[in-house]
């Protein structure tokens, strides 16, 4: 592990399509509305998060040898990411994802098709093995495979570099159980930390789930963040637990706004901040992301985070 290297980011990148009625959703017929297209995918959010808090930033992941990737990584590196590792295929599509929201921004109904993700081989993470050497942190998502998120925790092992997971989805988390005693910093939403916990039902409250973000401590992960979207999120780690409120801003797109918060956490982690601190930060990275329709706030910076906690 190298403490001033840069973080590692491994996992989905592609294009979200986002389209938002102007009135009520009408199911089964057309709705006149908003289309807009963003470039997306779980770890590549975190990366240009990641980055436009000036954090040095590598992104592993793959696209298609196709104007969508093509997009995608010029938008992504013009952010500050360090795309030049990404796989470029042939004749394969750029993963995407679509989604339909209500006139008042909540998600409806998505679609995702990340079929390239599983091109993130173990035989490309062991080619990048130096980066790991190099590296102060591994971020990762659950859309890898079960064997390449086997290599990656390998090799982060070997080179002492600490890791952190975004769960992604609640079909996806389960593939991080095994590894939970590995990781730094897991950032599940209510959904996933069931999952992960082995729970019958999300936490509902605050106080539920603040001991959903406990029973995750006592599985071995060192910080669990726990987010509930209006409700805020809770925390725990081997000395304390809390709760901090959302900011609530008008929402003009969910999209992203976990991914905000996981980038925020890992952020306050790498300047060694007090987690309460660092989890106050995500929850204003959130509300900075709900308020644009792009995926990523694109006017995030560390001034941004803390004037919008003084809001």
């Amino acid at each position: 592990m190298n403490p001033d290297g840069p973080v590692l980011v491994i996992g989905a990148a592609g294009i979200d399509i986002k389209g938002r009625p102007r009135e009520a959703l009408r199911m089964g017929m057309s709705n006149a509305g908003v289309v807009r297209n963003s470039v997306g995918g779980v770890a590549r959010n975190i990366a240009e998060n990641l980055a436009r808090l000036e954090v040095p930033t590598i992104l592993l992941s793959a696209v298609g040898q196709d104007p969508s990737g093509d997009f995608l990584l010029e938008y992504t590196g013009a952010a500050g990411v360090d795309t030049s590792h990404v796989l470029r295929l042939p004749q394969t599509s750029t993963g995407g994802y679509a989604a339909i929201f209500d006139a008042a921004g909540q998600l409806v109904v998505a679609i995702s098709e990340y079929d390239i993700v599983s091109q993130i081989t173990p035989g490309y993470v062991q080619r990048c093995r130096a980066l790991f050497a190099e590296a102060a942190l591994v971020a990762l998502d659950a859309n890898l495979s079960p064997k390449t998120l086997e290599s990656v925790f390998r090799w982060a092992k070997r080179y002492a570099v600490p890791v952190c997971a975004d769960p992604t989805s609640p079909a996806l988390a389960t593939k991080l159980i095994p590894y939970l005693p590995d990781l730094m910093m897991v950032a599940p939403d209510a959904s996933e930390a069931a999952v992960l916990c082995g729970a019958a039902e999300p936490p509902a409250t605050s106080a539920a789930a603040i001991e959903t973000a406990q029973c995750l401590v006592s599985m071995g992960v060192d910080i669990a963040v726990v987010t509930m979207a209006e409700q805020g999120l809770a925390y725990a780690d081997g000395s304390s637990a809390g709760h901090i409120a959302a900011l609530l801003p008008q929402v003009v797109d969910t999209t992203g706004s976990g991914d905000a918060v996981t980038a925020a956490v890992i952020f306050g982690l790498l300047h060694e901040m007090p987690i309460d601190e660092a989890v106050r930060l995500g929850v204003s990275a959130a509300a900075l992301t709900l308020r644009t329709r792009h995926t990523v706030a694109p006017d995030l910076s560390l001034d941004r985070l803390y004037d919008e906690l003084i809001i």
